[in-house]
Formats: C-alpha cells, structure tokens, sequence
C-alpha cells in the first residue's frame, strides 16, 4: 500500500512537492573522474534519469521537468553533440513504452525544431503515444533557454498587441506565463541541481520565482533514489512563505 510506502520513507504525501524540476549536471566530470570519454557519462546519466522518473511516479509525483539539453550546449564540439542526440533518440525509442505503461505523459519545452529530424520523430511517436496519460507529466527541457522563451513570449504578445487582440492593460504576469512553454502548468515546487554548481544556467528562470533550490554535490550519474527521498524529506521541513510574512 502507497501509505507504507511513504511511512517506511518517512514522507507525508500531502506535504510532496506536485513539480520538480531538475538541473541534471555531472556528467562529464564523473566521467573524467573515471578517465573515460564524455560520452560514457552522458550514457551512465540516462541510467539515472530513469531512476528518477521511477521514483516520482512512485511517490505519486504530478510533473517532472528534466533539463536535458539547453540552448548553449549546441555550442559544445559537434562530435559530443552528435552522441548526445544519439543518445536521447536511444532513450525514447527504449522508453516510451515504459512512459505509457506507468501512465505517464511525455512532453518538451524548447526549441524542438532544432533537433534533428529522427529525434523530433521519435519524441513525436512518444508524445502521440502518451497523449492521454494522466497519473505523471515527464517534461524534457530540449534546446531550452529560459532567456530565449521569454523573448520569444515577449515577440507573441507584441505581435498580438500590434494586430489588435492584445492591449497593454491585459499585460500582467498571468499573461505572460501563458506565452511561455511551460503555459498551464503549475511552476516547480522544487527545484534540485546536482554537481555542485551554485547557479541556474538559464533555466526556468520566470517559473523558479519562489521554488526550493537544493544544491547536491552528487554528480548526476551518482544521484540515486535515496538522496532523492533525502531532498523530498528536507523540502517538507521548509516554510514556503513566498514572499510573505506569516503572523501567528
């Protein structure tokens, strides 16, 4: 039963975070750790991507957002970029089967017109797949950029205003996250980056407004399920005012 699962964990299911969003970084220096090629590290991540999906839909998790591949990592040298595409069409082909069995949609926010036509057709054939599904969302964040997606909101709302359906009293904050990819989703509850970095690198930068940040020193091939149950106990001992003061 889910109750002895979340007693045995020590976690109240009322008090779990409904998204989670992740900043997946470590690869590549678990991999130098180990003298072994980028690439292998990018393989050993999606093993744990996988533990996490798990994880939250067994935890009854409503959304995951995972930022798989972002806007300056097309910077990267073209041979570590080939593989990386390689490898997320390998994992979609693999698991979109899984995804549907556990009831969970798939879906991206980024520029998805960016990637390379057997990508975008393998995400397709799991997005069509899992259309319907309603226990979890998996978002993939894919040539993603916060600062990309607020001008690109910024460029709909001034087209819209210039065409006259959009006048500069309906522009407010609920607006403007209509505009973004992440439009009729509830912002992240929580967001967690592994590797140690202490920053955001462009990434949901609207949404994680009034998020939890936890910062692991875990590399992302080593984050595994019991330092994610460690982080979801420590996220329901906060008190998430945003920005308000609470008088007793």
């Amino acid at each position: 039963m889910k109750s002895d699962l979340f007693a045995k964990i020590n976690i109240d299911p009322v008090k779990l975070p409904v998204h989670v969003a992740i900043i997946m970084d470590g690869n590549g220096r678990w991999a130098k750790k180990r003298l072994m090629n980028r690439i292998m590290g990018h393989e050993k991540g999606a093993e744990t991507v996988r533990t996490v999906i798990t994880s939250c839909r067994e935890f009854e998790i409503k959304i995951l957002t995972l930022y798989a591949f972002s806007t300056e990592n097309w910077s990267r040298p073209q041979k570590e970029v080939n593989a990386l595409m390689k490898l997320l069409e390998k994992f979609i082909q693999s698991e979109k089967d899984e995804l549907h069995n556990k009831n969970i949609k798939l879906n991206v926010i980024g520029q998805k017109e960016r990637l390379p036509e057997e990508v975008r057709e393998e995400l397709d054939s799991a997005i069509e797949r899992t259309k319907d599904n309603n226990k979890m969302t998996l978002n993939l964040a894919l040539s993603y950029g916060a600062r990309e997606e607020i001008t690109r909101a910024v460029r709909k709302i001034a087209y819209e205003a210039e065409q006259g359906k959009v006048s500069l009293e309906d522009i407010d904050e609920a607006m403007i996250s209509r505009y973004l990819y992440t439009a009729d989703r509830p912002d992240p509850d929580l967001l967690i980056r592994t590797g140690g970095e202490m920053r955001v690198s462009n990434f949901l930068l609207w949404q994680i407004a009034y998020s939890e940040l936890f910062i692991s020193k875990t590399l992302w091939p080593d984050f595994k399920r019991n330092e994610f149950i460690d982080i979801l106990q420590d996220y329901q001992k906060r008190d998430r005012r945003f920005g308000k003061v609470i008088c007793s």
